[in-house]
């Protein structure tokens, strides 16, 4: 750990006040520069991940926020995230430990702890919660109907009750989406033009996660044009994911898809290796996925939509409602292809899809 950072310990969890030279790094990082530069941040962070942390802005009031990560805190994509949050933050004018309280708690994927930090955080009576996730949003609606809520990355606000409407949320939430249904049939076509030979797609997807469903139907819309037979895969942990996908790879002629799903996102590396090792390709929701070694990624900017949430904090904390922020839906998606992973796959990726790739991985 760097000199000059301040590790507390506050009801069993860690409080950190963060250096300038490590306020640096998160910078860095969150600014998404190089992997070489992200291995750095998860190495200087990793000891005082389990935040709640201290932080701050404009006046000399301390204030209190919380922020229930939906994925657990050794992730390093979610640590980038809440890095860019920090620092928006701070570029707000929200100074670390003079004004500003974050209690931070890291959910792991598993909804039961979701629920249990979601209670635990209301009772800390903070002034507004970041909610990365739908898990997340719905356990903090269950346990409060009244402290503020920013939610990130959260697929149909209106079908799963957060919100009233997009314009006027008229509750207690609002923030920022990340996909719509109809990108599953984006992700099915980037599959058959990236491996013409695929004829059955399994769409790996949590039963527990509604959200899929709307996915999962989309797909199958589309799947009759592309003459695939799709095969819905429910996983919840790493052995449904592994046996699941071995019993679809004994056929031929196969791929996936991947849904934004906790269980997915927290146990990537695990459905990256099995891709690769049953010759499977597929195709991933948010870039960090072809990052890894996943052959294709098609999602929006996760990062960005963490950047924009530490405005609606800010306006929260200086007077304003939820229930009148509109709802925003993201302003870039990434189209990235690893071309090593494809090689090892034996696929020639079309010039005309490398061409519209935001990023092409070598």
């Amino acid at each position: 750990m760097l000199a000059g950072c301040l590790l507390l310990t506050q009801g069993g969890h860690h409080v950190a006040q963060l250096s300038e030279l490590q306020r640096a790094s998160l910078t860095e990082h969150a600014l998404g520069k190089t992997q070489m530069r992200r291995r750095e941040f998860i190495t200087l962070v990793g000891g005082a991940a389990t935040w709640p942390i201290v932080a701050s802005a404009q006046t000399d009031r301390m204030r209190r926020i919380g922020v229930l990560m939906q994925i657990g805190e050794r992730d390093a994509e979610s640590k980038i995230e809440v890095a860019a949050f920090l620092q928006s933050l701070k570029d707000l004018g929200w100074i670390v430990g003079r004004n500003l309280t974050i209690d931070m708690r890291w959910g792991g994927g598993d909804s039961e702890l979701i629920r249990k930090y979601a209670v635990e955080l209301v009772a800390l009576a903070p002034e507004v919660v970041l909610a990365p996730g739908g898990t997340v949003v719905g356990a903090l609606q269950q346990a409060s109907r009244t402290v503020p809520i920013v939610f990130v990355n959260v697929t149909d606000p209106i079908g799963r009750g957060y919100v009233e409407n997009l314009s006027r949320p008229g509750r207690n939430a609002s923030g920022f989406t990340s996909f719509e249904f109809g990108i599953g049939g984006q992700w099915l076509q980037l599959l058959k033009e990236s491996a013409p030979g695929v004829m059955r797609v399994a769409v790996l997807r949590d039963p527990a996660i509604t959200a899929g469903i709307g996915y999962l139907a989309a797909i199958h819309a589309l799947a009759p044009s592309f003459r695939v037979e799709v095969n819905p895969i429910e996983v919840r942990d790493a052995h449904d994911i592994e046996r699941a996908v071995a019993a679809f790879a004994l056929k031929p002629n196969g791929g996936l898809v991947l849904t934004p799903d906790p269980a997915a996102i927290g146990h990537r590396e695990l459905v990256i290796g099995l891709a690769s090792q049953h010759r499977l390709p597929a195709v991933y929701p948010f870039r960090y996925f072809a990052a890894e070694g996943g052959l294709i990624s098609y999602g929006p900017d996760a990062v960005d939509a963490f950047r924009r949430a530490a405005g609606y904090v800010d306006r929260i904390l200086k007077g304003e409602r939820p229930a009148d922020l509109p709802v925003q839906a993201p302003t870039k998606y990434e189209l990235v292809i690893n071309l090593k992973t494809a090689k090892a796959l034996g696929l020639t990726v079309p010039p005309t899809l490398l061409a519209r790739a935001d990023e092409v991985i070598e």
